[in-house]
């Protein structure tokens, strides 16, 4: 049998080319794979030896892929994919424990109403974290994350919950102290974050600014319990409060609605989360 550079390839060896050609670095792939930096650049170097070509071009301050690694890294980082997807389906490798990460307000009015029925696999914890902040990943915040944005990230997995649309609403028994003016005379409740604000909704819709929120929180959930509660008018992402309006806790004031480019996404690594999984998660939370 006649012999190839490609003969009995080491896949480690592959593997610590790929995990340094996607990061850009021999360090940053030592960190994602568990090796050292030097083990890294001895498995690339070995290959390089095997395959008689240059995949790295060494500087004083880093790497850079050559004309022939750049040329051969997405191919690897294709196979790499293949090679594990199929040994998920076939073999039934799983994670015996899913994180995910969200937003107090998003976990309990969107995640927590569509848990019945989901199933991530025979013996399969799935345990729920909150973020403070759910635009960002938090510290140690492997798993599945729940962000606020417009989806443009260099992530494996995403997929949009829901399209993000905000509109006023109040407590019933507020409206009943409505002037003349209608709602748009009533307190308005101020929230801080990335949603758009009552100046949006003023440019968007002609209405006035006024009156200026006397009351301002940092969580959406905090400002929902204050609008049930009949502390003012809250401009509210609709999808969330569709639960509150339909129970009778919230009316809704207009039939206006300001868009957003930005939403909420469910965001992962390859590495957190198999590829059913992730079916069975976007299948239960994404409309």
């Amino acid at each position: 049998m006649v012999k190839t550079p490609l003969s009995n390839l080491p896949l480690d060896w592959v593997r610590a080319f790929e995990a340094a050609g996607r990061t850009g670095s021999f360090t940053a792939a030592a960190a994602e794979t568990g090796l050292t930096q030097a083990a890294i650049s001895q498995r690339i170097g070995n290959l390089e030896t095997r395959l008689g070509a240059t995949l790295f071009i060494r500087q004083p301050r880093g790497v850079i892929l050559s004309v022939e690694g750049e040329a051969w890294l997405p191919y690897v980082t294709h196979a790499l994919g293949t090679l594990r997807q199929s040994s998920e389906e076939l073999f039934g490798i799983q994670r015996r424990r899913v994180t995910v990460w969200a937003s107090a307000s998003v976990l309990q009015l969107w995640i927590a109403p569509r848990l019945s029925g989901l199933s991530l696999g025979d013996e399969v914890e799935l345990s729920f974290k909150t973020l403070v902040l759910a635009s960002e990943d938090g510290p140690g915040a492997s798993g599945v994350r729940i962000r606020y944005g417009n989806g443009d990230w260099d992530i494996a997995r995403r997929a949009r919950l829901y399209d993000e649309a905000l509109t006023p609403v109040a407590a019933p028994a507020l409206l009943t102290s409505a002037g003349q003016g209608g709602w748009q005379g009533l307190p308005r409740l101020g929230l801080s974050g990335p949603r758009g604000g009552w100046h949006d909704w003023a440019r968007a819709t002609g209405d006035a600014p006024t009156p200026v929120p006397l009351l301002r929180f940092d969580t959406f959930t905090a400002a929902l319990s204050a609008a049930e509660a009949g502390a003012g008018v809250l401009l509210a992402s609709l999808p969330l409060v569709q639960g509150a309006i339909e129970a009778g806790r919230l009316a809704r004031l207009s039939e206006a609605v300001l868009p957003s480019e930005n939403s909420y996404w469910m965001v992962a690594e390859d590495r957190d989360v198999t590829r059913r999984q992730w079916e069975a998660l976007t299948r239960q939370f994404c409309a």
